[in-house]
């Protein structure tokens, strides 16, 4: 069924569709209408699962660990100062090996306060032990959130669903909505192995010497690595279910081109234009936008990389005295075995505009004669 939804209703209709058991929830901008929605869904008596309006985002992870511990497929939705106040909690949750399912609604970083999108709010959750995955479509959105809950309870641990604010979490698109059916088809419930019982008690979160906290940090690493085939395999699962392939990377109009703009989020769809408008004037671009940043698909992108090819990769993020995380990242996954280039560019910090003319002025600089060798961190804006 075709429904026309902002980024914020296709997540929360995703969490109902996924037969979530406990949904938690604290209001902030811009992802309050995704709690809002489900707010009115259990209200009207559609949304079967138990619905918490916690006090703060704190409590919100908290309400999340409690629930899942005791074995609930559990959702929440938050963004910017929300996310950071969990911060702690987001330890608890990945450490503990629950799967949970968030949705962050990318909104800048304060000081100075700032309600528009970039990336800062969950790229700074990079070490928490979270996957995250980035969306460009509300479409995608929706199928995402259905494909995390799969890939997360197969390697038990939590996932965060990343979209833009405002440019996808209050734009509406038609978004194709599955049945119930066809949903459970895909995403059985949620059968943990351990839970909180209290007719069989057992200790949780105990105190561990540091042989011990080695060893469940070394499964954690082999099982978010492990994660990498898993979000393929579910892709193609999802794609054999519903039509729609996903997988770590999605590549444009890259066979032939040199020059490759790399992208995330929402901007991945501007740049698809770009690219359109390069090849009309007969020059050989594409892009290539990153899905998941964790696990980051090193070994994926080591196996699209040619010798020779040129990386334009645009951040809208920036890490203070490190320059724009996708391209660090990038780097440090293909070096020392490519002899690919990759130039950074930052762009768009605090909502600001990335168009297809400046997606365009960016890779025309990457692909002229001279930038064969990758330059300092660059700055752009559109110059609107």
């Amino acid at each position: 069924m075709k429904k026309v939804l902002m980024g914020n209703h296709a997540a929360a209709l995703a969490a109902k569709l996924a037969r979530v058991q406990v949904a938690v929830g604290y209001p902030i901008t811009p992802q309050t209408q995704a709690y809002e929605m489900l707010a009115e869904m259990k209200a009207k008596g559609e949304f079967p699962g138990e619905f918490i309006a916690a006090e703060s985002e704190h409590s919100v992870m908290a309400a999340i660990l409690g629930a899942a511990t005791a074995g609930a497929r559990t959702f929440t939705a938050t963004s910017s100062q929300g996310l950071a106040y969990m911060h702690e909690l987001l330890h608890w949750v990945a450490g503990s090996r629950l799967p949970a399912v968030m949705v962050d609604v990318n909104r800048a970083l304060a000081a100075p306060w700032n309600l528009w999108t970039d990336q800062s709010d969950s790229l700074s959750q990079r070490d928490t032990g979270w996957m995250q995955f980035y969306c460009s479509t509300n479409q995608e959105v929706l199928d995402t959130v259905l494909m995390s809950y799969k890939i997360a309870e197969r390697v038990m641990l939590p996932a965060m669903v990343v979209l833009d604010g405002f440019t996808l979490s209050h734009s509406y698109e038609p978004v194709d909505v599955p049945e119930q059916s066809e949903v459970d088809a895909f995403l059985p419930p949620y059968k943990p192995e351990v839970v909180l019982d209290y007719k069989n008690p057992v200790g949780f979160g105990a105190l561990v010497g540091p042989k011990e906290y080695l060893r469940l940090r070394r499964r954690m690493a082999a099982d978010m690595a492990e994660a990498e085939s898993v979000i393929e395999e579910v892709g193609r699962e999802f794609g054999a279910a519903f039509g729609r392939r996903y997988g770590q990377l999605d590549a444009y109009r890259c066979a032939d081109a040199r020059t490759i703009l790399v992208t995330s989020g929402a901007v991945g769809s501007t740049a698809r234009a770009a690219v359109d408008a390069l090849r009309e004037q007969g020059l050989k671009a594409g892009n290539l936008r990153m899905r998941s940043f964790r696990p980051f698909p090193a070994k994926a992108l080591r196996e699209f990389v040619r010798p020779g090819m040129r990386l334009a990769v645009v951040d809208r993020n920036y890490s203070p005295g490190a320059g724009g995380i996708w391209a660090q990242e990038i780097k440090a996954a293909l070096y020392p075995r490519s002899r690919a280039s990759v130039h950074g560019y930052v762009a768009g910090l605090g909502g600001g505009d990335i168009t297809v003319e400046l997606l365009q002025e960016v890779w025309k600089r990457v692909d002229s004669a001279n930038a064969s060798v990758p330059v300092a961190e660059t700055w752009v804006e559109d110059a609107r």
